[in-house]
């Protein structure tokens, strides 16, 4: 098959790596790509992503006989179905079918109608409105831009104060449009962790859970991020609790939307909080998490092309995940400053010291190349990834190599998998 993967990050870079050790993958091209894909795949820089007619006759162009959406904004764009009205088999969901990230107000509605457990809330469109609400419910509390932000969106305001300043921001344009409404939400307590599922419109298949590390700082402080690490398996899910996941939260989704005549295809990534064994949901996103996406594709390999395939042709009832009894760990290093300013343009030294193989790997995530030197081009810049026949060993590994990595200007966590160790 001819392949093109859309993205530019970490996500897509990790799933490049897992497509091209499939025998079935004959030519992959990612859009835009990175500086760390351009060494395994062919990039076209100058595709635009959100343009679907753009990307139609890309595909139509180069022949490409499947299409793996990465982020979350091309699919919210309905760049999916416009490839599928032209008859390119595509994995993502539709533009209406995105909504379950897209907007989180439609994914309360969602929950809601199929008596999925998740946090109390509230819905808002006004400021004063939500500052109303915020001084009844009291801290601490949660407030989320209802549109897409990036991963930046969501405000844990430990005092009604925070919150009340959180509310300003958002309805004042500090995440753009994704603000002009916002959901308010009941703080829950307990542990959180990822559930990821392939879905094909009916039928579901769990592919994996991971835990991800979303503030800067050691020991989950400082403000959220995109994500500084994350591992997987991550033991807080047991059978039992995954198995309640998928009856009490996943399948009705998945049966709600096909009843509103939108039917899922893709991955789902339910974020859980889970509380003496109950799992609720956080929010749902529609695309692979990153980091996660990079423990997931250490651990899938080869299969994870297969795995989307059939969901993308509607045969998951077919298809089953085989498993190693291992574990994967990813690190991230980070420009300074971030998830505030940051400088671009800085040389990263070392990456040729690093092993690159089925158990070690680093993944680009915000770079370029300049001068034959790969340079820092983002906020999250490398996913430094290992695996292990246990958790330690995978940390080891990841850690011998963010060791060898010479960069300056950048940082990460030296505790990732923190709570599992």
């Amino acid at each position: 098959m001819n392949i093109l993967i859309l993205g530019s990050g970490g996500r897509e870079h990790s799933l490049a790596w897992a497509v091209l050790q499939n025998p079935k993958c004959d030519r992959l091209i990612v859009a835009p790509g990175n500086a760390g894909i351009a060494d395994i795949a062919e990039c076209a820089t100058g595709l635009d992503i959100m343009n679907p007619g753009a990307v139609v006759t890309f595909a139509e162009q180069e022949a490409i006989d499947f299409v793996i959406i990465g982020p979350e904004a091309p699919l919210a764009a309905g760049v999916a179905e416009r490839l599928r009205e032209a008859g390119v088999l595509t994995f993502g969901p539709s533009m209406a079918a995105a909504q379950l990230e897209a907007s989180k107000h439609f994914t309360k509605e969602v929950c809601d109608a199929c008596n999925a457990p998740t946090a109390a809330y509230g819905h808002f469109t006004n400021a004063a409105a939500a500052r109303d609400y915020v001084t009844a419910q009291g801290a601490p509390i949660v407030i989320k831009a209802d549109g897409l932000a990036a991963g930046k969106g969501v405000i844990i305001a430990e005092t009604i104060p925070q919150a009340h300043d959180a509310i300003d921001d958002m309805f004042g344009g500090a995440f753009g449009g994704a603000g002009a409404e916002v959901v308010i939400e009941e703080f829950m307590q307990g542990e959180e962790a990822s559930l990821f599922v392939l879905c094909d419109g009916e039928n579901i298949l769990s592919i994996g859970t991971a835990q991800d590390h979303k503030r800067v700082g050691e020991g989950d402080n400082g403000p959220n991020t995109g994500g500084m690490g994350a591992y997987s398996p991550a033991p807080v899910v047991t059978p039992e609790i995954e198995a309640r996941a998928m009856d009490e939260i996943v399948r009705p989704t998945i049966a709600e939307m096909a009843r509103r005549g939108t039917p899922f295809q893709g991955i789902l990534y339910a974020g859980l909080m889970i509380e003496d064994g109950q799992p609720r949901l956080v929010e749902y996103n529609v695309r692979f998490g990153d980091p996660e996406a990079q423990v997931l594709m250490m651990r899938l390999g080869a299969q994870a092309l297969d795995l989307m395939h059939a969901a993308a042709e509607g045969r998951l009832d077919q298809t089953g995940v085989t498993w190693a009894e291992d574990h994967a760990l990813c690190v991230v290093m980070a420009a300074d400053g971030y998830p505030g300013d940051y400088a671009k343009g800085s040389v990263i030294g070392g990456l040729d010291d690093c092993p690159a193989d089925s158990f070690h790997m680093v993944f680009h995530a915000g770079t370029a190349k300049k001068d034959g030197k790969i340079t820092a081009a983002g906020g999250r810049v490398l996913g430094v990834t290992a695996r292990g026949a246990s958790l330690r060993e995978a940390a080891d590994r990841a850690y011998g190599m963010v060791d060898r990595i010479d960069w300056p200007q950048g940082f990460c966590r030296r505790d990732i998998g923190w709570r599992a160790l």
